[in-house]
């Protein structure tokens, strides 16, 4: 596992492409954030479990899936370092979550419950303006995918993942891109047979 001041420090150069934050206060927030590593394969939330959780990702990568009516699983979102997951609506509502998130990789995450969060807003003011830009970063990747789908071909949303992360491609098994662009495997296959 990574040693706690990497992880404070990888968590300092994140907050601070958005705020500034100093020393103190990255020493604050950190005192409400759990450290915790995964193997490959593991439940970070079960469907029908309530959030309880925000993740950051130190290294690894985690997604978001659920399955549909037909028994087909549906990927709805990755996560990669220096990334924020949740179940939003379940953990603001405390509801059961509609999906279940996992690792595909051995990951170290950091966790922050919705009780640690709300005292470390009340500590560091500043921290609020922190999520409310990462809820508005979220909102507006969540809208650029909702367009993607609807004015882009299979293979122009395949090729757009290909360019904005491509390291990401290396990194998930084709069958799980296809679940994702929401296009057939094989369709997928003959896509990249084609470029």
């Amino acid at each position: 596992m990574t040693s706690a001041p990497k992880i404070k420090n990888q968590l300092k150069s994140y907050i601070n492409r958005y705020i500034p934050f100093s020393a103190e206060e990255t020493d604050s927030f950190f005192k409400y954030l759990a450290i915790k590593s995964y193997s490959k394969k593991e439940i970070l939330l079960e469907t029908n479990q309530v959030c309880k959780q925000h993740f950051f990702i130190i290294e690894g990568l985690l997604r978001a899936h659920y399955t549909n009516e037909k028994g087909t699983d549906k990927i709805i979102q990755f996560a990669i370092e220096n990334w924020w997951m949740t179940n939003l609506e379940s953990y603001v509502r405390e509801t059961p979550s509609n999906f279940t998130i996992d690792t595909l990789e051995k990951s170290t995450i950091l966790s922050i419950s919705k009780d640690n969060l709300e005292k470390a807003f009340i500590e560091i003011p500043k921290l609020e303006r922190l999520f409310r830009i990462i809820a508005e970063n979220t909102l507006v990747a969540i809208q650029r995918k909702n367009e993607f789908y609807m004015k882009l071909s299979s293979k122009e949303r395949f090729l757009t993942l290909q360019r904005d992360i491509p390291d990401f491609l290396q990194r998930v098994p084709m069958y799980m891109i296809a679940s994702y662009l929401d296009i057939t495997p094989e369709y997928l296959s003959e896509i990249r047979k084609n470029l």
